[in-house]
């Protein structure tokens, strides 16, 4: 059934943004860019349903245009719907399965208003399918206030048909609103020119992709790009995909923009852009932030589109109002909210090399941080993993023989890794590190051209960046593991870190310097041997949790002053939609506590979010940040992002989106059951036995005096043969691995 609009209104609570003023846009006519919602919010809901319409009213404004992709039935009425074929995108094969093609022209509308939407691309949910029916183009009119935009893709196959795409379209009634009509077929646009008053509805001239062939003038779309003299004779704009703007070269990242948009300009031209949704794979210049792609067509210096045709217009129309024309430089930032990288800028460059960390103060971050970790000669350095084989290209070198298990290592507790403790420093140098992928499971992989550039610091070289970047508040430490490593190697990672910030401690200025660990013994160490305070220490909650129990409270304010938690610690969800209507109780608990709430990790990759946050990175932290009560923290591998967003101009205009609210539309035969709560956090989750004694070392073997000359080259044979026969044992064991 179809969710009736005032309980789709209480259910979904979000926000109207005033169109904030900017300095004169380098559109055609000086105006801040048109959204228009392609088939509504169908990123999200079917394309064309009344919910994905629904939607855009609720989260953007009446300014934001509603496009139609009109089709025809066959007794003459319009409706709304992407596609010729009505089998991509509802159930009609399931209700008339006795047709052969499924077609508008071969139904009433009355056999079409029993036809139920589904999401029409693969990739996407398909949770919001068959609750919502076809629309009619004058109630689609009636939901977007300001105006709609016909799209005619096909004309001449309802010419076929006895159908008139011209005369149904001047049968709309004037309160209907069109406000822009395109199409691809240059002799439909003719005959519609003399027709409208160009004062309110505007002709679009579609280009399809570059190779295709136009059958008017039997010409390709990139031919018809350099002869816009012509385009303008029928046509007031043009709407292209945005590769016509931006190419991207066949490697995912952009090539120099093209003077499209200028040459149509001076034609008297405007120039809308197609193809923008959040959830797809686009350049990697773009660092998976959609806001950043809409920043360079519109407030790049040189011109700006007039337009945008997105499946996600919450995402263009905040980039428009809020995040263009910033001076990144004088802008003040708006939000109280802490940044804190994830081994640098990760998202970018590989895990904690010198270039992901000046990356991240480039971007803005306020503390930089160093996953500590220790050599075989025993000096700390920086490193996101214990296990070289999550950050390096080690199995491709000659110490990939050096595998080995620890089982006190929860890392690799299930499977063998190579150690950092296994190699020196300078062997560890000679490796090349490797850019992070956590979504390459589904494809999304990162910077490419990046992911094998930097070199790993050590941690005195760390500690001295906060003096070279003044714009930095302070520098995060972690340190995990320390009880297998005193354990099993005979190391101190705490004595090690320490001895380091004495030494560096001569020559730094202020700054902050925080201490985090999983393990209370370790912050233990640190407050008892360097006497910090508990401000300065931070203790990561290392599970999901869905409450923290009084005694656990206590017991954390006892040794740290900061708390790590996850996001799903604050927003739970599964089948990618959040459950609660509100917030879990962990984070006010932990406020009202006196303790700060750092929160990880926000990434930029659409599929690190739960719907409820529109597949924007920057929704996301909206959420977090100006939550009831705000979290002190955000720990990003995308700086960038939050940084941006914390300069943004509507901070204080924008009213917060709520979470839960999409699961009355779903369906409830598709949807998956709600998952049980997460446990809260008990203080036996927190108690921690002191860390064990160092192992004393073994002293070093004495030297065997030197063979013979021949002897010494057996003894090298056999060697050699021996090291070949392990390399092959160990090599077969990844193979079959």
């Amino acid at each position: 059934m179809v969710f009736p609009r005032m309980v789709f209104l209480i259910l979904l609570n979000f926000f109207i943004l005033q169109t904030v003023s900017s300095s004169s846009w380098k559109t055609l006519h000086g105006k801040p860019p048109v959204v228009v919602a392609r088939g509504g919010f169908s990123g999200l809901l079917p394309d064309s349903s009344e919910n994905a319409y629904l939607m855009v009213k609720l989260t953007t404004s009446p300014d934001v245009k509603l496009w139609c992709d009109l089709q025809l039935t066959k007794d003459g009425v319009g409706i709304c719907f992407p596609n010729l074929n009505l089998d991509n995108g509802s159930n009609v094969k399931d209700v008339y399965p006795n047709h052969k093609e499924w077609f508008s022209v071969g139904f009433t509308w009355k056999e079409l208003s029993t036809v139920a939407l589904k999401q029409g691309v693969f990739s996407r949910s398909q949770v919001f399918d068959d609750v919502s029916y076809m629309v009619p183009v004058e109630e689609v009119a009636k939901l977007g206030t300001s105006g709609l935009w016909l799209n005619i893709q096909h004309s001449d196959f309802y010419t076929q048909h006895n159908l008139s795409m011209r005369n149904f379209v001047l049968s709309l009634p004037s309160h209907a609103k069109i406000n822009f009509i395109s199409s691809p077929d240059i002799s439909f646009l003719k005959s519609m020119k003399k027709d409208v008053k160009p004062t309110k509805t505007k002709l679009i001239f579609r280009f399809l992709s570059q190779d295709q062939i136009d059958p008017f003038t039997n010409q390709s779309y990139a031919s018809l790009a350099k002869n816009l003299s012509y385009i303008k004779t029928f046509a007031t704009g043009v709407l292209v995909p945005k590769s016509y703007i931006w190419p991207v070269s066949s490697d995912l990242y952009l090539q120099p923009h093209t003077s499209l948009v200028s040459d149509a300009h001076r034609h008297g031209l405007q120039v809308f852009a197609s193809e923008f949704a959040n959830d797809a794979v686009f350049a990697y210049n773009y660092s998976y932030d959609p806001t950043n792609e809409y920043l360079y067509f519109i407030d790049n210096g040189n011109f700006s589109v007039d337009g945008f045709l997105s499946d996600f217009p919450l995402t263009p129309y905040r980039a428009i109002n809020c995040f263009s024309h910033l001076n990144k430089k004088k802008a003040k930032k708006q939000a109280n909210v802490t940044i804190i990288s994830k081994d640098g800028a990760s998202g970018d460059f590989p895990s904690s090399t010198d270039l992901a960390y000046e990356k991240a103060v480039r971007d803005g971050v306020d503390i930089i941080d160093c996953n500590v970790q220790m050599s075989k000669d025993k000096i700390p350095f920086c490193m996101s993993s214990i296990d070289l084989m999550s950050s390096t290209n080690v199995f491709d070198t000659s110490f990939k023989n050096l595998s080995s298990t620890a089982s006190d290592i929860k890392e690799t507790t299930q499977r063998s890794g190579i150690f950092t403790y296994s190699l020196t420093m300078s062997e560890i140098q000679t490796l090349k590190p490797v850019i992070s992928n956590p979504q390459g499971t589904y494809g999304l992989f990162r910077n490419p051209r990046n992911k094998n550039l930097g070199k790993f610091l050590t941690l005195a070289e760390f500690l001295l960046l906060p003096n070279r970047h003044s714009s930095l508040s302070g520098i995060l430490i972690k340190v995990e593991n320390a009880a297998s490593l005193a354990k099993d190697q005979g190391v101190s990672i705490v004595d090690a870190v320490l001895d380091e910030l004495k030494r560096a401690t001569a020559t730094r200025e202020t700054y902050t310097i925080l201490i985090q660990s999983t393990d209370k013994a370790v912050l233990m160490e640190f407050k008892e041997k360097r006497k910090m305070s508990n401000d300065e220490l931070v203790y990561v909650v290392d599970q999901d949790v869905d409450g923290v129990t009084d005694p656990a409270i206590k017991d954390i304010k006892s040794f740290a002053g900061s708390v790590v938690i996850s996001k799903k610690s604050v927003v739970p969800y599964n089948g990618g939609i959040a459950r609660l209507k509100s917030e879990t109780s962990v984070v006010p608990r932990l406020r009202s506590s006196g303790l700060r709430v750092y929160v990880e990790t926000f990434s930029n990759e659409f599929i690190s979010q739960p719907y409820d946050f529109f597949s924007d990175p920057t929704v996301e932290i909206d959420y977090f940040v100006r939550g009831d009560p705000e979290v002190d923290g955000i720990i990003t591998d995308f700086p960038a992002t939050t940084a941006r967003y914390t300069k943004n101009q509507c901070y204080s205009k924008m009213g917060l989106i709520g979470t839960g609210g999409l699961v009355p539309l779903a369906n409830p035969e598709i949807i998956s059951p709600a998952e049980a709560p997460y446990p809260p956090l008990f203080d036996s989750n927190v108690t921690e036995p002191p860390l064990p004694a160092v192992r004393s070392q073994p002293p070093a073997p004495t030297p065997t005096p030197a063979a013979p000359a021949k002897a010494k080259s057996k003894a090298q044979s056999v060697q050699v043969s021996f090291t070949s026969r392990t390399m092959l044992v160990l090599v077969s064991f990844f193979i079959i691995a």
